[in-house]
């Protein structure tokens, strides 16, 4: 006997999130500190983000080898020493760059607090880039740099980020190996002295902790971390659509297809919200319309997918799909249908319900545990945020219209505002792909 179907009930309504308690000083060092009380687990997570704009090119080669070798000792430690002592709290460090930031990530145990910040505190104020450490670091880069540069998706990232932002930081992400051959442990050291400052730079605690009492930790351990002089790059110009760049890889059996634009800040501004879920009905889901139409039914591609991203002075719509190669041309008509789509016509109630209901999940989830918390605060306080965000923005989301989706959607995911790059095989693509638009070779080779 066949089972009678049953009917799925609706989503329940978000429930509304409970705002944590929160305290906040600017030390006289100009370091921001908020903490932020967060129980449950007997952890703290930290996050320290110092602005790290570097503007000249020979700065990214040097911003990667600091990344790597930033946590190899200080004046008081070597790098066994520094593991081992943030063991010993139930902890560990971490460093991280990007075009924007330096960003020092450390966690833990909540009584073990002041004893991190000590290590933090001689991290920024003595790292000691030994010249072999920097060295070694620097061999094992080229290796790494190679194996990236190798992969069609990294080209087509990169590829990417030149079409939108060439000129800028923001266009390029990947150093040569060349490049970082050329970078002594002096050059780190300077780099460091220069950009690694408290002006301007944000820290966040998250974890169970009383945050008055964390920011009396925090002053007594890091107002002696001196140094001024505030990064933050310049604003790009704005990207344009029109035109396709085609990066040739001979006997690529599939084509790394690659569209972005010009996107909306993180704000409270309702446009905001209203852009956030145009994207995820376009492509920011798996119930999304490109991957029912290029995945489900075409059969074209595993995980097609769309997203925004955001730096200090830009934010991009960027769209991914990876493709076999016989189905280039025709995955590109179908992408550039469905984003005629969403800009032209309205969604219906029950993908705007569905994507609101989907984006305010993401947000809770993200949110949910100690770590997430303090990464997400930290990007909502680099934004000009705060923690009421986590409450307002789920209730944007439930109230944006299919016309302010349709509005959003035309000025950022119309085809004609997108720049595309394709990376595959130019003998087998080229013919096809100049049908839909002006092919450009990359680099104009």
């Amino acid at each position: 006997m066949t089972p009678r179907a049953r009917e799925v009930p609706p989503l329940a309504k978000p429930r509304k999130p409970r705002l944590p308690a929160v305290a906040e000083r600017v030390l006289d060092n100009g370091l921001r500190v908020v903490a932020v009380r967060r129980g449950g687990v007997p952890m703290v997570h930290a996050r320290l983000r110092i602005p790290f704009a570097g503007r000249k090119p020979e700065h990214l080669p040097k911003r990667w080898a600091l990344d790597a070798t930033m946590l190899h000792g200080t004046a008081e430690h070597s790098r066994t020493e520094l593991a081992v002592a943030m063991q010993e709290i139930g902890g560990a460090l971490s460093v991280g760059t990007d075009a924007d930031r330096l960003q020092i990530r450390g966690e833990s145990l909540a009584k073990g607090l002041p004893r991190m910040l000590e290590l933090i505190g001689e991290v920024v104020t003595s790292a000691a880039y030994p010249s072999d450490a920097v060295a070694g670091e620097v061999e094992r880069l080229q290796t790494v740099l190679r194996q990236r540069l190798s992969q069609p998706a990294e080209v087509a990232a990169e590829a990417l980020r030149h079409r939108l932002y060439d000129g800028h930081p923001y266009g390029r992400d990947l150093p040569t190996p060349d490049e970082v051959a050329g970078v002594t442990a002096a050059a780190v050291r300077s780099l460091h002295r220069r950009w690694v400052v408290p002006a301007g730079s944000l820290l966040v605690l998250v974890g169970d902790i009383t945050p008055a009492r964390a920011l009396d930790h925090v002053e007594a351990r890091l107002q002696g971390w001196s140094g001024k002089g505030t990064a933050r790059l310049p604003k790009p110009d704005v990207p344009v659509g029109g035109g396709l760049t085609l990066v040739d890889r001979p006997g690529a059996v599939q084509s790394n297809i690659r569209l972005g634009g010009p996107a909306l800040p993180r704000t409270d501004d309702p446009a905001y919200a209203a852009m956030s879920l145009a994207n995820v009905v376009f492509g920011g889901y798996f119930a999304s319309r490109l991957v029912q139409n290029i995945r489900e039914d075409k059969g074209y591609t595993y995980s097609p997918r769309s997203g925004i991203t955001h730096g200090d002075t830009a934010s991009t719509v960027v769209v991914e799909a990876d493709v076999a190669t016989e189905v280039t041309a025709p995955a590109l008509v179908e992408i550039a249908y469905e984003l005629g789509r969403v800009a032209t016509t309205p969604v219906t109630a029950e993908e705007l319900d569905s994507a609101a209901h989907y984006t305010s999940g993401i947000l809770a989830l993200q949110t949910a545990t100690q770590s997430g918390l303090a990464s997400t605060l930290e990007d909502l306080l680099a934004d000009g945020l705060d923690v009421s965000w986590l409450r307002t923005y789920p209730e944007r989301l439930a109230r944006v219209t299919t016309d302010e989706v349709r509005e959003q959607a035309q000025r950022h995911f119309a085809p004609a505002r997108l720049a595309t790059v394709v990376v595959g095989d130019a003998s087998r693509v080229q013919d096809e792909l100049g049908g839909l638009a002006e092919v450009v070779p990359a680099d104009g080779g």
